[in-house]
């Protein structure tokens, strides 16, 4: 820029990525895209822009930013160039710099350098290993083959005495297709002591003119060459990459133009547009309910189950629970049975009968049966809750719209609540259907008929019934068993798991 107007220091300077546009102007002078239409001819004041605004965003305590700094400089010192300058990869956090900063530059980097359409300006100092170099290490990550970076060698007056980087410069220690340009800038010294940049470029030509290791391609190195080579190049790479943008761009108009066409005749009182808005979103609330029930969502819940998957284990384990805990004292059923067949009897009790009378036995049975009614409804209500809830998160969606979400919640749960005054009827019709007919010539009914050939079929499982394996375990908070845990006698075998209250 032939201008002295970035911050310089020690530690992390640029916070901010800097993007830089160079114009051909007549007259010299620059442009801040956040304060526009205010022209910096002092390019101290630009400096001090720049802290200030960098400082704005990430604070004055070394934090960092991806948002960038726009910056336009119109010289007639300048060839028209975009550049963007990033900052140099810190290892070690400063300030009030979070513990990832290595990373969190990184990344920011990556975002940069990873466009095809953008050129990479690696640059390395002499007085360190090009082998360590962070610049070409993350520019050949993005460009292996070398097709967009240019390499930037500084400091070559601050190599030890003896070395120089002539292998490096000439392209043969680590090759890139663009090669490598050496520079010399000001040091810290110059700055301070206000060194013209006029008399640095001077110094610089001098540099390389004179020393034995460049002196043979002095004049394709130093920063009017590194402009001028910039300047090409870019021309080069935007000439290369202009029709696939060119093509790209096309592509874009047509799919804008294909939604101005839509939306041209839009009017948003239309109550077409509000009927089938409407309409897509019940749909969507229907296709949601579904997937929550069957499956297959697209938000897959991971704290706890719901939907079909709650409704299964009530099914599958709350049920069958519900069973178990079912109080059932044996004292007390045979006491019952005892009297049903005495009360069956009557006056006939002088002998002890004979036969358990049919109604003494229907009378215990029926009694049996009916409580198994309470934890069949509570079932139907757990599962009509469940339902409920499903509904509730899938008109999360129309929240936007209260009075829709509102009314399909509530019609939707209506309609369940209707489903489940059937469902229980039709769960009280099947008990009406077992109490009222007891069949004892089913296969699971140990009669007089088929007592002899269920014994018969025991002694033959029994010979093929081998244990597998047996032993004590410990079974702790469950609802059942009294005192939190206890311990039971195991047995699985081939067909299945038995548990005793001891080993004998």
């Amino acid at each position: 820029v032939s201008r002295d107007f970035l911050p310089r220091g020690s530690g992390i300077v640029t916070r901010r990525p800097l993007v830089l546009q160079l114009i051909t102007a007549k007259t010299e002078y620059a442009e801040f895209l956040h304060c526009k239409g205010r022209k910096f001819t002092d390019f101290d004041e630009v400096r001090q822009e720049i802290e200030v605004e960098t400082d704005r965003i990430t604070g004055m305590n070394k934090g960092i930013s991806s948002i960038p700094i726009n910056l336009r400089i119109y010289s007639p010192h300048v060839l028209s160039l975009t550049l963007i300058d990033l900052p140099g990869i810190t290892k070690v956090p400063v300030g009030d710099q979070p513990p990832d900063i290595e990373q969190q530059i990184r990344d920011m980097i990556m975002q940069f350098i990873s466009r095809e359409n953008c050129l990479i300006l690696a640059v390395t100092p002499a007085n360190t290993d090009l082998a360590n170099s962070d610049a070409l290490k993350l520019a050949k990550e993005v460009d292996p083959q070398g097709l967009r970076t240019i390499g930037v060698i500084t400091k070559l007056d601050l190599m030890d005495e003896g070395t120089d980087a002539r292998e490096i410069l000439e392209n043969k220690l680590l090759p890139l297709r663009r090669g490598y340009i050496g520079v010399v800038n000001r040091s810290q010294k110059d700055i301070d002591g206000k060194k013209d940049i006029k008399a640095a470029l001077l110094a610089e030509r001098k540099f390389f003119l004179s020393h034995p290791a460049y002196r043979h391609m002095a004049d394709r190195m130093g920063t009017p060459y590194l402009q001028k080579v910039l300047n090409q190049q870019l021309t080069n790479h935007i000439r290369d990459t202009l029709p696939a943008f060119r093509s790209k761009l096309q592509s874009q108009l047509l799919s804008i133009e294909h939604e101005v066409e839509v939306y041209k005749n839009f009017r948003p009182e239309d109550p077409t547009r509000k009927t089938k808005a409407l309409l897509q979103m019940v749909q969507q609330f229907s296709v949601d309910f579904e997937k929550r029930i069957e499956g297959s969502g697209d938000q897959v819940d991971t704290l706890e189950l719901s939907g079909g998957a709650k409704i299964n284990r009530i099914f599958h384990e709350r049920f069958p629970f519900e069973l178990v805990k079912m109080e059932f004292n044996e004292k007390e059923l045979r006491r019952e049975i005892s009297y049903a067949i005495k009360n069956i009897h009557g006056i006939r009790q002088v002998l002890p009968s004979l036969f358990t009378p049919d109604m003494a036995f229907e009378a215990i049975v029926k009694k049996q049966i009916v409580k198994l009614k309470g934890p069949c409804l509570k079932s139907v209500d757990l599962v009509m809750q469940e339902l409920i809830n499903t509904v509730k998160k899938c008109t999360k969606k129309l929240a936007t719209y209260p009075r829709l979400c509102e009314e399909t919640e509530r019609i939707v749960a209506g309609y369940i609540r209707e489903r489940e005054e059937k469902t229980k009827d039709q769960v009280l019709l099947v008990f009406d259907i077992q109490v009222s007919y007891i069949n004892t010539n089913h296969e699971d009914f140990i009669g007089f008929a088929n007592a002899q050939q269920r014994s018969s079929q025991v002694n033959k499982s029994a010979v093929g019934n081998q244990v597998i394996r047996k032993g004590w375990l410990t079974i702790n908070n469950i609802g059942i068993m009294k005192g939190g845990s206890k311990e039971y006698w195991f047995v699985l075998t081939a067909e299945s798991l038995s548990w005793y209250k001891d080993d004998e």
